[in-house]
């Protein structure tokens, strides 16, 4: 996960709505399926998937009431914290 692109893609839903990602992340998941797909192209897309629900997280806890920066490194926190177990 990449704060950058998280930070990207919360600022995308404030300024759109978080169906677009939604809507993105249906096609991601449909266009992995590909069979003929490489492993880089799956690893890609999956980082590219990653990182749009980590913002729908950061997102859902902003409208929680947390502060933009204060949820984003609440979500760094626990991705960081599930690596390291």
């Amino acid at each position: 996960m990449r704060l950058p692109l998280i930070k990207q893609i919360v600022s995308f839903i404030e300024s759109n709505d978080e169906d677009w990602v939604n809507e993105t992340i249906e096609l991601l998941e449909n266009i992995s399926e590909v069979s003929s797909l490489k492993d880089e192209e799956i690893e890609v897309i999956g980082e590219l998937l990653s990182n749009m629900y980590g913002s729908l997280e950061v997102n859902q806890m902003i409208k929680g009431g947390m502060d933009k920066k204060e949820a984003m490194n609440t979500f760094m926190k626990r991705v960081m914290g599930a690596i390291d177990k």
